[in-house]
């Protein structure tokens, strides 16, 4: 039933303590599965308190289970075993405190996890996990290598010493995590983001030492698989021996049997790489040297052709083929330049022989009506109108009466050679 209280009428401490403990405790019991990270058992004590921890992640509980059923548990618990308990939820009131009770408990057999991951393994492969073509390639040269092992191991020596002795001076950027027990995945996995993350490391190599099976664990959690499936850096897993293969080794974009292996995958070999470039570069100049002295038999198998032979004999007959077009087409053009003008002459004098201005100057005029219109006839004007009489050197207005022509207006420009202006 819910806690009955308010502003002006709180509920006691005692009353929600109770609340809380009736709440959590129809919860009943549970199947959890952790890791032991703290045991704590007193000499003559009837209860052990331990701590279970999740196995990807720091979070924990409280747990309490009782010497004898602890006692029961073949091989004997230890800090690290991984656990499967049977437990009701408790609250006590008397100090607030949450903790599981063991009803029943037993370690997880090393067969029984290995069974696990090769549930995992099925899974993981039907999503195309460990398909080759989703792995990425290495770099020929990374300009920096992320590695991710233990705290002062071996397997970061055998990495860096190895990487540096075939190419000196190669970059690393070391994160230094848990990589066995509770926590491992977690912190292994942020190494991986963080690497990721960082401009310039091209190759991420995970790391460790061999181990048993158990030890190995870290590397076969679902949570590190899909973070290195997620990767945008080509991952390389260097974990243990030939004989250990966790599921890293099947998700990673490449796969070392070793880390001193891992060492030779991601970095090439200096001195061997000399030798290549210094191979190819006496090929090239064994190949650029038959490829002259082919050139150069034939430059001289060509200057010994006639027309090499002397070169002067062919200019000089090309000289004399130009000379003599350069004559042919000066006078086909003078020759077309003369008849063009004569028969611009000719035209000239016809156009000034039939001009009207050449009638004029011989005393003719024109006599128009005030229409426009040329008189040819007495009968074309009337008595009373005006004509314009045009003549060489100006014009004359007039108006015909019946007795004849009378002078109107006088020749309004005198100009010689140009007619004057009509009066509007």
């Amino acid at each position: 039933m819910a806690l009955e209280q308010s502003e002006q009428s709180p509920a006691p401490v005692r009353a929600l303590s109770k609340a809380l403990q009736d709440y959590i405790g129809r919860l009943g019991q549970v199947w959890v599965e952790g890791q032991l990270s703290e045991i704590r058992r007193r000499t003559g004590a009837p209860q052990v308190y331990m701590r279970l921890r999740d196995t990807d992640t720091t979070q924990s509980l409280s747990l309490v289970a009782t010497t004898a059923m602890i006692d029961r548990v073949q091989p004997a618990l230890a800090e690290g075993a991984r656990v499967v308990v049977l437990a009701s939820v408790e609250f006590w009131n008397g100090r607030g405190d949450l903790h599981l009770r063991a009803r029943q408990l037993r370690a997880v057999g090393i067969g029984e996890l290995l069974a696990r991951i090769e549930q995992l393994k099925g899974i993981l492969a039907a999503e195309g996990l460990f398909e080759q073509d989703r792995k990425k390639p290495l770099p020929f040269l990374p300009r920096r290598v992320g590695l991710v092992c233990g705290r002062n191991s071996d397997a970061e020596r055998d990495v860096v010493e190895n990487a540096r002795r075939r190419w000196p001076g190669i970059p690393f950027e070391i994160r230094e995590v848990a990589v066995q027990g509770a926590g491992s995945p977690a912190a292994v996995i942020n190494a991986l983001v963080e690497l990721d993350d960082i401009d310039g490391v091209d190759v991420i190599v995970i790391t460790r030492g061999g181990g048993s099976a158990e030890d190995l664990l870290t590397f076969s959690e679902e949570s590190l698989l899909r973070a290195v499936a997620a990767a945008k850096t080509p991952v390389v897993s260097a974990i243990g021996h030939e004989r250990d293969s966790p599921l890293l080794d099947f998700v990673a974009d490449l796969r070392a049997s070793t880390p001193t292996d891992a060492a030779r995958q991601v970095v090439p070999d200096l001195t061997q790489q000399e030798a290549i470039v210094g191979e190819l570069r006496a090929s090239l100049r064994r190949q650029m040297g038959n490829l002259l002295d082919r050139e150069t038999q034939n430059l001289d198998h060509l200057r010994r052709t006639r027309g090499l032979a002397d070169p002067t004999g062919v200019v000089d007959e090309m000289a004399a083929r130009v000379s003599s077009a350069r004559l042919d087409g000066r006078r086909a053009l003078t020759s077309l330049l003369n008849g063009i003008s004569s028969s611009l002459a000719a035209a000239e004098a016809q156009l000034h022989a039939l001009s009207p201005a050449a009638t004029l100057e011989r005393g003719y005029s024109i006599t128009l009506t005030d229409s426009g219109v040329v008189a040819r006839a007495p009968s074309d004007v009337r008595p009373g109108s005006g004509l314009l009489i045009r003549l060489a050197h100006g014009d004359i207005r007039a108006v015909r009466t019946d007795n004849g022509l009378t002078d109107r207006t006088a020749n309004a420009a005198q100009n010689a050679g140009r007619p004057a202006e009509e009066d509007r």
